[in-house]
C-alpha cells in the first residue's frame, strides 16, 4: 500500500520525467553546472543519463533535490507572470477612467 505523501514534490514522478523538466527549465549547459556529472557535461541525452542516475544513488539524490528547487523557481516565475500580466492589462470597461 502506497503512503500519500503531499509534501514530497517529487511523490509520484519518474526520475525521467524529473530529468526532462530540469533539462527544460534550466538547459544541458546549466544543468551540468548545477550538478556536476559528466553525463549532464559531456555528450548529454536523457538515456545515458538516466542509467547513470538509476544506478548512482547520491547522482539521483542531487537531482531529486534541484528537481524541488525548480518547481519552486518554475512557481515563483509564474506568479511574477500573473501579476505582471495583472499590471498589463487595461482597466474593465464599466470602470470610471483615470482623467
Amino acid at each position: 500500500m502506497t503512503q500519500i505523501q503531499p509534501n514530497n514534490p517529487s511523490h509520484g514522478v519518474t526520475l525521467e520525467k524529473m530529468l526532462t523538466t530540469l533539462v527544460e527549465f534550466y538547459g544541458w549547459k546549466e544543468l551540468g553546472q548545477r550538478i556536476e556529472i559528466r553525463c549532464f557535461q559531456q555528450e548529454q541525452s536523457i538515456k545515458s543519463s538516466l542509467t547513470f542516475l538509476r544506478r548512482t544513488p547520491w547522482a539521483r539524490d542531487k537531482v531529486e533535490s534541484l528537481y524541488g528547487k525548480c518547481l519552486r523557481d518554475m512557481a515563483k516565475q509564474a506568479k511574477l507572470q500573473a501579476a505582471a500580466s495583472q499590471e498589463d492589462s487595461p482597466p474593465p470597461s464599466d470602470a470610471p477612467s483615470a482623467n
